[in-house]
């Protein structure tokens, strides 16, 4: 398909012809079937919500068909609108429209969706299980349609998937803003999901793939990098040789094996599912494959012997790993775990004994026998894990609801109190006091030019601007800045372009600043072309997650919202191109709320005015939160800040001495 059919195919939105049924294509990674879970009544609705899309003349054909989907898949995906061009981050200007704002946001989507980035395609699913874009292919096909004819005095308004239309706004405004699974918090448990999704009335965004900012597994490479460095440093132990044990390779998951390569450890990471493994190998982000365990047993050995920096992928199930190396007694330094278990019953977890084939079908057809099994997995996973870290092992949860749906199953994972779990999670103990407290977060952008050239050149403007601000940085950031600096150095060589040319790069509010201000001046001086500025949500501000981002927060606000509400309220009058504020992501639905933003640098000087006020609240405004919950490192950094930047005035906390509290209750009990 040439440029203008493109185009064209984009502008018309729904056919007007209805098109043809498509054919199952097997060599793509396809979604789960969904749980039953609409009734006979509900059923009736969902078909009716499908079909108010289209004109009535063609009601009784889609209604068929759409009602086959709906039993087949447990969704109603549209299949057969699904798009007959490739499906990838094309150059802005093959894009048709009239801002070059909404050609940008048209990019990202076609990303997110690009069949080496997404892990469900056809089911519009980008990560994590159920990370959705859109709930169908017409939501697609009528936002792409939405963003090519609309001004810079519109903003296009995303319900959940679904374009709710074209609104008047003016130039500075949002050109779309965006909200995922937002519901009232009583209806906010997974089976309220399931029945909204499968009705057609709500969607999990998980975080950057329902705001269109998903960069493929290089998103979390560098916060992951960090993780197992400073995972190292923590037991004081070189990664050389040493042996880090995890499992997971999906969207986000995918990039563990990478990470290690980076850190320089022997990696081994345990994935269930077949297509996924063979993608991520094809990657080259994972170095071999094993599927036989005692296999898997001696080249660990072997590798640990002779110190290699490697990644093996096992093709199985990870409590097996467990289980074997604990048998065999090969130490593990470092264990994590990183499968969905923010969707531990709808294929985010697989249970030990059963093929991935027999699993799927227990999945969809005997649900309650599936989630029991799970449960039992979890109990013997945890206790696989009790046995290696009483030899020893330093593991933390990598925020992805391990430790909490293993309590829920009844697993040993709980701390003496009662209360807390018997591990860290990465962000209580590395992230949060590390990186978050400080301002640093995954800051990154993508060259909308597609040029690889362009790429290399936002590389060397950042190390630039990294190196300057070291020369002058505190000693309370020297080993943040020097890690950063290390990663953008070895960016291009460790081959992390999955999808469109991007990069990411932990900053903090300056180094955020004073990047994407050089690469506004490149843009002018016609050095590179536009640029799109983003953020994982995982980051400073913009999400409340009391189990990960917010974890280190000890004052007993982590379960309140007000940090990332606030932080998508204040990007999106601050001059983000678009903004998303989402219910669940990492964690699970009803289990965390977070924002993200996405910004277009054009070389203009409206664009270098905006970037510095919108990325100063982006990050500040988290490290003002975390200051206030008397974080030491968030204190620090907020002085620092104001220091800067005359206008911002900060509420800093007082810390009453510990004698003070104890005295008075002392002596209330006398």
């Amino acid at each position: 398909m040439n440029i203008l059919d493109f185009q064209q195919d984009i502008q018309q939105g729904i056919p007007a012809i209805i098109p043809a049924k498509k054919a199952i294509d097997s060599t793509v990674n396809h979604a789960p079937k969904r749980k039953e879970i609409l009734s006979l009544e509900e059923k009736k609705l969902a078909l009716r919500n499908a079909l108010r899309y289209f004109p009535k003349n063609q009601h009784e054909e889609l209604a068929e068909d759409f009602l086959n989907e709906l039993e087949t898949y447990g969704r109603i995906y549209m299949l057969r609108y699904r798009p007959d061009y490739k499906m990838y981050a094309r150059p802005i200007d093959e894009y048709p429209g009239k801002s070059l704002k909404a050609k940008a946001i048209m990019l990202m989507i076609q990303n997110n969706l690009d069949y080496a980035v997404a892990q469900h395609p056809h089911e519009l699913i980008t990560y994590g299980g159920n990370g959705a874009v859109f709930q169908n292919w017409i939501q697609y096909r009528l936002t792409m349609k939405y963003l090519s004819e609309m001004t810079d005095e519109q903003t296009l308004v995303m319900y959940s998937g679904h374009p709710m239309g074209l609104f008047p706004s003016h130039t500075s405004a949002p050109r779309v803003v965006v909200t995922n699974g937002m519901v009232i918090p009583n209806y906010s448990k997974p089976d309220d999901w399931e029945k909204m999704n499968a009705l057609g009335v709500s969607q999990y965004g998980q975080m950057t793939a329902g705001s269109y900012m998903y960069i493929g597994p290089q998103g979390i490479v560098h916060g992951t990098t960090i993780t197992v460095l400073n995972g190292f440093r923590k037991i004081k132990k070189s990664p050389t040789g040493s042996l880090f044990v995890t499992s997971g390779l999906g969207g986000m998951s995918g990039a563990q094996p990478k990470a290690g390569n980076i850190s320089g450890c022997v990696t081994v990471c345990a994935e269930v599912n077949p297509k996924i493994t063979k993608i991520r190998h094809e990657q080259g982000w994972i170095n071999e494959i094993c599927e036989d365990i005692d296999e898997l047993v001696a080249r660990v050995r072997v590798a640990q012997s002779n110190k290699e920096v490697i990644s093996i992928a096992y093709l199985g199930n990870i409590v097996d790993v467990w289980e074997k190396f604990d048998q065999e007694n090969i130490h593990i330094d470092l264990g994590s775990d990183q499968t969905s278990l923010h969707n531990p019953w709808a294929g985010g977890y697989y249970p030990v004994g059963q093929s991935f084939e027999a699993s799927n079908e227990m999945m969809a057809n005997n649900p309650e026998l599936f989630k029991t099994k799970v449960k039992e997995t979890l109990v013997r996973h945890a206790a696989a894990v009790n046995k290696h870290t009483a030899k020893g092992t330093y593991f933390f949860d990598y925020g992805n609801a391990f430790l909490l749906e293993a309590s829920r199953a009844g697993a040993d994972v709980m701390a003496p109190n009662g209360i807390d779990f018997k591990y860290p999670s990465y962000v209580q103990d590395i992230m949060g006091p590390m990186c978050f407290d400080y301002g640093f977060g995954p800051f990154r952008w993508v060259c909308a030019s597609g040029k690889p050239q362009d790429l290399q050149k936002t590389d060397d403007i950042a190390c630039a601007v990294l190196e300057e601000m070291m020369k002058h940085s505190p000693v309370e950031i020297q080993q943040q800045m020097a890690d950063n600096i290390q990663w953008i150095k070895g960016a291009q060589q460790n081959k992390l372009v999955v999808g469109s040319q991007a990069r990411i790069l932990y900053a903090d509010a300056e180094g955020r600043m004073r990047i994407a201000e050089a690469f506004n001046k490149a843009i002018a001086n016609g050095e590179v072309g536009p640029i799109i500025l983003g953020r994982d949500h995982h980051d400073v501000s913009g999400t409340d997650s009391p189990y990960r981002e917010t974890s280190n927060i000890y004052d007993g606000s982590r379960f309140t919202a007000d940090m990332a509400i606030q932080n998508v309220i204040g990007d999106s009058f601050r001059g983000a191109t678009w903004v998303s504020i989402h219910n669940g992501g990492g964690v699970g639905w009803g289990e965390v709320i977070n924002g993200g933003f996405g910004m277009l640098l054009d070389g203009s000087a409206e664009a270098d005015r905006l970037l510095k006020m919108m990325l100063h609240w982006d990050v500040n405004n988290g490290i003002a939160r975390r200051s206030w919950a008397r974080n030491e490192g968030a204190v620090f950094a907020i002085k620092r800040a104001m220091e800067m930047e005359p206008a911002l005035k900060v509420t800093v906390p007082e810390n009453v001495e510990d004698s003070i509290i104890e005295g008075i209750f002392s002596a209330v009990k006398s």
